[in-house]
């Protein structure tokens, strides 16, 4: 067993990658050397050696909603899969697992509690992926993100440490009310026809209140062309963009968000100590963004509507009473950020790095 080196499994999307290349940078820091098992299709294929570190590959598909023919499949891979990360840690060698769980990381984890490796997994949302609820009982430790996620687990390797976020969103400081109401809309990346649809909903109530809101909107390339085209046309204040490089900015810039319920997203709320309208996206897994943007509103931090219920007026009546009655906002706002847990990827390789030395 290499005591240096750490395997980190998990992939798949870039909320999976990039809280794990957040602990790997920390430990590369600290002297150690992670190696990555994942997928060629997923986004560990170009994070992970842009950042430096080794990827081996396995070919391995999702478990949920499969039909018959990719059910047979994933039978003949899950098997193959586990022998090739057999081979890998007898070459490379590890002295501990670390897993972000999803479907590219069932082959590592399940091969490192074959090898007797110890098992530390991080779960960032309120409701454990498949992987992780199957893997996580034999977890020496489970650094959760929410609170309502530790039932899964053994309650004596729990610890709530939340989720990796830059270090730039907990730089983000309070905001104080203004005459002028900024709302940040983002559906990811890819951007989200729901929110786009209620937020072209909006601005004809807008126009016509002249209630003082600016909007920032990121819509995703796809449907740029057109909704930056028509509102311009509108007349309001805000801009719109395909994609935020920097999303930090646009947080401070807020004073209320309209988002999914990713795990990455309520993180970064957190972070930024923002409030949020949260819409959680309706074919996740398990529905785990609706358990995520649960917990947010349980802890007075957010509201949540489903897709088929967000609508321009629901939007345009939380704006209108937001501007009432400011002190609402500010009371979410300090709920936000009484969520917030800096220093996740510090305290993993702490956690690591002492059941490694036991």
């Amino acid at each position: 067993m290499d005591r240096k080196r750490i395997l980190m499994a998990g992939g798949g999307t870039g909320g999976h990658v990039m809280p794990l290349l957040a602990v790997a940078e920390e430990l590369r820091l600290r002297g150690y050397e992670p190696w990555f098992i994942g997928t060629a299709t997923g986004f560990e294929a170009r994070l992970v050696p842009a950042r430096g570190f080794p990827l081996e590959f396995i070919e391995i598909g999702g478990f949920m909603g499969l039909g018959l023919a990719r059910k047979l499949r994933l039978l003949w891979q899950l098997p193959l899969s586990i022998l090739r990360c057999l081979s890998l840690i007898s070459s490379r060698g590890a002295a501990a697992c670390f897993s972000l769980g999803g479907y590219a990381a069932a082959p590592p984890v399940i091969a490192s509690l074959l090898r007797g490796l110890p098992l530390v997994v991080m779960e960032p949302n309120a409701m454990p992926g498949l992987v992780n609820r199957w893997m996580g009982r034999f977890a020496r430790r489970a650094l959760l993100s929410f609170p309502q996620a530790a039932s899964w687990f053994p309650s004596a390797s729990v610890e709530i440490t939340g989720l990796p976020v830059r270090s730039e969103f907990f730089s983000i400081a309070p905001k104080d009310p203004a005459p002028e109401l900024t709302l940040l809309i983002t559906g990811g990346s890819q951007g989200s026809q729901t929110l786009n649809r209620a937020v072209r909903e909006l601005w004809p109530l807008l126009e016509e209140s002249r209630l003082p809101v600016r909007l920032i909107h990121q819509c995703g390339k796809r449907d740029y062309e057109i909704i930056s085209r028509d509102f311009v046309s509108t007349g309001l204040s805000g801009t719109v963009t395909a994609f935020i490089d920097d999303m930090p900015a646009a947080y401070a810039a807020a004073d209320l968000v309209l988002c999914r319920a990713g795990a990455g997203a309520v993180s970064e709320l957190a972070a930024a100590g923002r409030p949020a309208i949260l819409v959680p996206f309706p074919f996740a897994a398990d529905d785990h963004q609706a358990k995520n943007a649960q917990a947010i509103v349980e802890s007075g931090a957010g509201l949540m509507y489903r897709d088929h219920e967000l609508t321009g007026r629901i939007l345009f009546d939380h704006l209108r009473s937001f501007l009432t009655e400011p002190a609402r906002l500010t009371t979410m706002a300090a709920a936000s950020r009484a969520l917030r847990k800096p220093g996740a990827a510090a305290r993993a390789a702490d956690i690591l790095l002492e059941i490694i030395k036991t």
